[in-house]
């Protein structure tokens, strides 16, 4: 897959994002196609808008994934195609952050792959990850999924691995993790916004961006 520009990961919690979330046929970033695209805008920490479609494939969906999200080929038999769909998730988020759960990992590739193919575009908004951002506030959890997070919050999972059942959770485990970010002390790099982390050098421990290589700033340990 060709290298792309791509946005930075946040750690500072922002009011004003869009929320969202993908239903895929797999786990394949290479050969498995997006199903549902759901979103959520969110002004001030309240959603204000939402978005949410289906899509068909163009594929089969295997069993285990219509055994998790309920999606089936007759769902999306009569759904637009995803360059439809796609197109309309972003002109709805426009050039707002995206906050998802393990988008850096899984949804984002599946966003870039498409915009790339279908549009020849990059897909550069900033992000903040909601698996980073958990695993930070909440150490003590032995698993970060969304639905322990919001277990954790007691926020309702009804629907869970449905896209917009999904946003919805999310941004209010989002707003609640917000909330605990704020009594930790986290080092912002003050180039891009990512966090900054510990790395060892050949002189020694420093602080490094965790945005690394998209950026490189490093300061000496205080």
């Amino acid at each position: 897959m060709e290298e792309q520009r791509k946005g930075k990961r946040l750690v500072k919690y922002v009011a004003d994002y869009v929320v969202f979330d993908l239903e895929t046929t797999g786990t394949n970033i290479i050969s498995d196609g997006i199903i549902e695209i759901s979103a959520v805008k969110v002004r001030k920490g309240s959603i204000t808008d939402t978005f949410s479609i289906l899509v068909n494939p163009g594929q089969s969906i295997p069993y285990y994934a219509t055994a998790v999200n309920g999606i089936t080929d007759e769902m999306v038999a009569e759904a637009p195609d995803i360059k439809e769909a796609l197109e309309g998730f972003l002109k709805f988020a426009g050039e707002d952050i995206l906050v998802g759960h393990n988008i850096q990992s899984f949804d984002l590739k599946f966003i870039y792959r498409e915009a790339m193919e279908l549009f020849s575009m990059e897909v550069a908004n900033d992000y903040i990850d909601t698996l980073y951002m958990s695993r930070s506030c909440l150490p003590q959890l032995k698993h970060h999924k969304l639905v322990d997070i919001a277990e954790y919050f007691q926020i309702s999972s009804e629907g869970a691995h449905r896209a917009l059942n999904d946003c919805m959770m999310n941004q209010k485990c989002f707003e609640a993790l917000a909330a605990i970010q704020k009594n930790i002390k986290i080092e912002i790099c003050p180039r891009c916004g990512g966090e900054m982390k510990r790395r060892n050098g050949k002189f020694g421990e420093f602080l490094g961006c965790s945005n690394f290589p998209g950026c490189r700033y490093t300061t000496p340990l205080k």
